[in-house]
């Protein structure tokens, strides 16, 4: 059975600084009918859990470290038995949320992650976050933006550990250097594509937000 992309949304909140906002995230699930891996395990892991259903989970991974996108981590991890897989540059925004567990394993730039038959390869793309990684899948036509890229700009750098001309500097050499017509499924709300989103990069940068 060839490889698909399945989707949950999950809803809850998102802490750092002081404040605290009421999110819905995006947790994509890509596998085939035997094995899957979770990108971003947010708020609720039996939601998560009964999406992959009797698939091997193969590993939680984690685009960045924000609460809302890896609340649901060791939850899910002690249903599945599924390593979680993070940058170790987002160490300190997870230790905010899970300073008794660590993740399994590191996430590296150009590591390869294979699952159902495809490959998606680590992105490392800062910015929003120290440790923040897209997963480029070109088998999928896809790659997994987490909170570095949306439909209509980039993540939010105002809080943090995050930085303005990083998150621009990722986004222009790290993904709008892939086909115009790669979908980004993103860590929030609707999906869109890099050819959509690449004639607005000045826009944004003109913005600086």
């Amino acid at each position: 059975m060839a490889a698909r992309i399945d989707h949950v949304v999950t809803s809850g909140t998102f802490t750092l600084d002081g404040g605290t906002w009421d999110v819905d995230n995006n947790v994509w699930i890509v596998g085939d009918d035997s094995e899957a891996i979770v990108i971003d395990a947010a708020h609720d892991a039996a939601a998560i859990a009964k999406t992959v259903g009797d698939r091997t989970l193969r590993a939680i991974v984690c685009t960045h470290a924000h609460n809302d996108h890896v609340n649901a981590a060791p939850a899910l991890a002690e249903l599945t038995g599924a390593p979680i897989l993070l940058h170790p540059d987002d160490m300190p925004l997870w230790r905010l949320t899970h300073a008794e567990r660590a993740p399994d394993r590191e996430l590296s730039d150009g590591q390869v992650i294979e699952v159902g038959g495809v490959a998606l390869t680590v992105l490392h793309t800062p910015g929003h976050a120290p440790g923040a990684v897209c997963l480029y899948a070109p088998d999928l036509g896809t790659v997994f933006t987490g909170d570095t890229l949306f439909s209509g700009g980039p993540g939010a750098t105002g809080r943090s550990f995050s930085d303005f001309p990083t998150i621009i500097e990722s986004i222009r050499n790290r993904l709008l250097t892939l086909p115009p017509e790669t979908v980004v499924r993103t860590g929030h709300g609707e999906s869109t594509t890099i050819g959509t989103e690449a004639p607005h990069l000045d826009e944004w940068i003109a913005r600086g937000h």
